[in-house]
């Protein structure tokens, strides 16, 4: 009998994995007003700067690939407990960081430690949770998950104005993981029975690896998501040359608006977690993909044109940010839905592909200069493109049990 069959998911275990999803959006936003005072205070540039996201989100894939299958073997609660206790260290030490150097280190350590808290807590949804039901979970986690990016760039931005420091961002990114790592002690208990876990070293680890990435419908809606979410590191990465250069908002408006926009794909996600119950998460994901991929064209079609504006442009971008809010929570849960023997193991694989496709995407925004919309628009067109396209491989998926879920429970979740 399995967690998810002896109770109900508790509150108190939702409100946490939602804090431990905090970690990256915190991570990634509210350092950012502090890239100018960093680069004059480190000797380096705005590409030097730079760098210590690049290896925060290299960390970040490369600890969910290894974080992910050891939670498969060991437990789900060893692996969160020591990444987010080595997370909160590694952030303490960033804001005392001598040189750019090591800053960077400890930035790739900090994404590492840091990915225990996202793709293990994505495995215990799966141990709680199946069908509409883990659909739900994963919808009001990353709705609540989604209040960190609309907050962090206004917190950053008020830290370092209020300080002048950028430092003074890590020492307030230290307390937040150490908040997270009592919650994690006090309330994510060991969801993955022992009975369940793989006990064959690296070869089970290897051959779990195989299953899942031979699962068709598993790669259908893995992809869908990573490339939505690539969509959506367009824009991130795009953002303040849009906002500024080519719609010309002042930077604190600019600010605002960057929230907004977080704020339009959160509550999109929670109210697709009250929809998964009543409507198909399928058609969730396609009317979410379709958003998404319309305005795309629009925005896209009018910057060519030379007729985008600020009511277009935001007004295109608010539609796109409702289809993502859809799509980002069904397209999760019904992957992981495929593959739950090696739950650790498929979160690691999207979660590893979603960071490797940010981190490409984002330099290809600036290729035509810091004053056009172009690759923006067409970046995240052909990334949602791409994500409907997936959604081919999962075509016919009532007639394929879930590996490791006998038919007729696959039937019924």
């Amino acid at each position: 009998m399995t967690f998810a069959a002896r109770r109900p998911v508790a509150s108190g275990l939702t409100v946490t994995l939602a804090l431990l999803s905090f970690v990256v959006p915190l991570s990634t936003d509210m350092y950012l007003p502090g890239f100018p005072t960093m680069a004059r205070e480190l000797g380096t540039d705005a590409a030097g700067v730079q760098l210590t996201l690049t290896a925060f989100l290299v960390g970040l894939a490369t600890g969910q690939l290894v974080l992910g299958p050891l939670s498969d073997r060991y437990g789900r609660r060893g692996p969160i407990l020591i990444g987010t206790g080595v997370c909160t260290l590694a952030t303490a030490l960033c804001a005392v960081a001598p040189t750019l150097g090591v800053l960077v280190v400890l930035r790739f350590v900090t994404g590492f430690a840091g990915a225990a808290g996202v793709v293990v807590g994505r495995a215990v949804v799966t141990d709680v949770a199946s069908g509409a039901a883990a659909a739900r979970l994963f919808g009001l986690l990353m709705g609540l998950g989604g209040i960190a990016p609309i907050l962090a760039p206004l917190a950053g931005g008020a830290v370092v104005g209020g300080t002048g420091s950028w430092r003074a961002v890590f020492w307030v990114l230290a307390g937040a993981s150490a908040l997270m790592f009592a919650a994690a002690c006090v309330r994510i208990p060991e969801t993955l029975p022992a009975e369940r876990r793989h006990t064959g070293g690296a070869g089970a680890s290897l051959r779990a690896g195989v299953t899942v990435l031979t699962d068709r419908p598993y790669l259908g809606y893995m992809l869908a998501f990573c490339l939505a979410f690539a969509a959506l590191f367009c824009y991130i990465s795009a953002s303040p040359f849009l906002l500024q250069n080519v719609l010309g908002f002042s930077v604190g408006t600019a600010s605002a608006v960057f929230s907004a926009g977080a704020l339009t794909a959160t509550a999109s996600t929670l109210a697709g977690s009250r929809l998964a119950g009543r409507i198909s998460p399928r058609l969730l994901l396609r009317a979410g993909l379709a958003l998404m991929l319309v305005p795309g064209v629009a925005a896209l079609l009018l910057t060519l044109a030379g007729q985008l504006n600020r009511f277009w442009a935001l007004g295109l971008l608010g539609v796109a940010f409702i289809g993502l809010g859809q799509v980002c929570a069904t397209a999760t849960g019904l992957a992981l839905d495929r593959v739950p023997h090696a739950a650790g193991t498929g979160s690691a694989v999207l979660g590893t592909l979603q960071n490797a496709l940010g981190a490409a995407v984002a330099p290809l925004m600036g290729i035509a200069g810091g004053h056009t919309a172009v690759p923006l628009f067409a970046g995240m067109t052909l990334c949602t493109l791409l994500a409907a396209a997936a959604l081919l491989l999962t075509r016919r998926e009532g007639d394929v049990a879930p590996a490791g879920r006998a038919p007729a429970e696959a039937e019924r979740a």
